[in-house]
């Protein structure tokens, strides 16, 4: 029974994919949804962007390893990343009226830069990508029987398709209709679990370092640092990324891509509470079942301890999550793919052309995530690499582009080539300070670098005013 009401889930998924699919007439209804989505659907977007594998599996198995402190990055860390896009780079990223992520750095800094900057949007969504991927593959190995394998590449497969031939039209409309499931669905499991037993008797039994969320006392200096950084991972690292962006500017004003960011914040930190409070169940009234893997503490909880209904409302929740999270994390770096780095090699290319290069990108995208899924399981992981790669690369030149009357473009090079290079640097050789501290540093010295060495020719073709 599970196993149909499953299936019928996801063939009604595809199926209006495909529905909205029929909106799309050109490259810009493709990439930003024609620039119309209207409050509630632009803050259902925006919300899940990274309500997904991360926050339900993820998240909630670091909660149960780790205790409060374990909801940092995730959820804490993503809210404060829309709360801060909201506040102050929403409105002025709108009134830009661009296509891609990669555009602000051509305008911004030229187009060497935008190559560079492309090159690195893309590469970090690999890792995001591939951990709906196994997060896919994780759901349909619990419910369908397959290997983790069989589950990644269907998966894979049913998001592909409809984000093929919808792009973000696609994405909008799932992602709505995704959001109630997500909402209601983990409202009435969370309420059916705790029936069980009162919060106040289950969270009596667990340790008072359970509801630490600051580095115990006397911590070191480093320890307060790596603490910082797991707030920065998401909360900093999201904001120069194309996914973001995409939603931001498919709203159709620049007020609804505010409110919709601020509005999406709140809504992500109290939902994302539910599979945490679930996660805390399952460790204290279900011992048992810390014994497997931390990423199967939850479903493995509804799986074995709820009737039918909760499962349905629970995994048709977790899927929902998963797929809205990942359509829209395969369309964000194959925008960039076709906008920024391909499109320019094609001299008066047509937008039905475009249109399909767009497409293509899509495929390409899915496969190098696809072999990145099958090489590698630990969702928390790939998400913390991909976050911290744009954060090292790419705020930087975003903030200064963004705030700074005078622009170089050679600032912006420099920034992004020190801060990928110290980070890359520091992770090989292992250091006691996070790495993205190192790599934040190199960035922002590569930008004073360059802006100090050509200050002379600001104005030139080196600066922008």
């Amino acid at each position: 029974m599970l196993v149909f009401f499953v299936l019928l889930y996801l063939v009604l998924n595809v199926a209006i994919g495909l529905w909205a699919a029929r909106r799309v007439h050109n490259t810009a209804d493709f990439m930003l949804a024609g620039r119309a989505l209207p409050l509630p659907m632009a803050t259902a977007v925006v919300f899940a962007t990274w309500f997904g594998s991360e926050t339900i599996l993820g998240a909630s198995a670091e909660v149960a390893e780790d205790g409060l402190i374990g909801m940092v990055e995730d959820p804490l860390g993503a809210a404060l990343c829309l709360v801060l896009v909201g506040l102050f780079f929403a409105r002025k990223l709108y009134r830009m009226n661009l296509l891609t992520f990669g555009d602000f750095y051509r305008v911004k800094f030229g187009r060497t830069t935008e190559i560079i900057a492309s090159f690195c949007l893309v590469i970090s969504y690999f890792g995001w990508v591939a951990a709906q991927m196994v997060a896919l593959g994780i759901a349909f190995n619990l419910l369908l029987g397959t290997t983790l394998v069989q589950g990644i590449l269907i998966g894979s497969f049913l998001v592909v398709l409809y984000t093929y031939f919808g792009g973000m039209w696609s994405v909008s409309v799932t992602d709505y209709l995704q959001t109630i499931m997500i909402i209601l669905g983990l409202l009435v499991v969370t309420w059916w679990v705790m029936r069980e037993k009162p919060i106040a008797e289950v969270t009596a039994t667990l340790p008072a370092d359970f509801f630490r969320i600051t580095p115990k006392a006397g911590a070191s200096f480093s320890g307060w640092l790596n603490y910082l950084a797991l707030w920065m991972t998401i909360g900093l690292g999201s904001i120069p990324q194309q996914d973001v962006f995409q939603r931001v500017m498919s709203s159709k004003s620049e007020k609804v891509a505010v409110s919709a960011s601020l509005l999406a914040a709140l809504l992500y930190v109290t939902i994302a509470l539910l599979p945490l409070v679930l996660a805390i169940y399952a460790k204290v009234l279900h011992p048992e079942l810390a014994s497997q893997d931390a990423q199967m503490l939850v479903p493995g909880l509804i799986l074995g301890y709820s009737p039918m209904f909760i499962k349905v409302l629970f995994f048709g929740a977790l899927i929902s999550a998963i797929i809205s999270t990942a359509s829209g994390a395969v369309l964000a770096p194959a925008s960039i793919l076709s906008e920024n780095l391909i499109r320019p090699f094609f001299k008066d290319i047509t937008d039905k052309k475009l249109l399909a290069l767009s497409r293509g990108s899509v495929l390409v995208v899915a496969v190098i995530s696809l072999g990145f899924a099958l090489s590698r399981n630990n969702i928390h992981e790939l998400v913390s690499e991909s976050s911290a790669l744009s954060l090292v690369s790419l705020l930087v030149p975003l903030v200064a582009g963004i705030y700074l009357k005078k622009t170089s473009a050679v600032a912006a090079i420099l920034s992004m080539a020190f801060g990928m290079g110290v980070w890359f640097f520091c992770r090989i050789s292992g250091t006691e300070v996070e790495p993205l501290w190192y790599g934040l540093a190199g960035s922002v010295l590569g930008y004073l670098v360059g802006m100090t060495l050509f200050r002379a020719r600001a104005g030139g073709l080196l600066a922008r005013p």
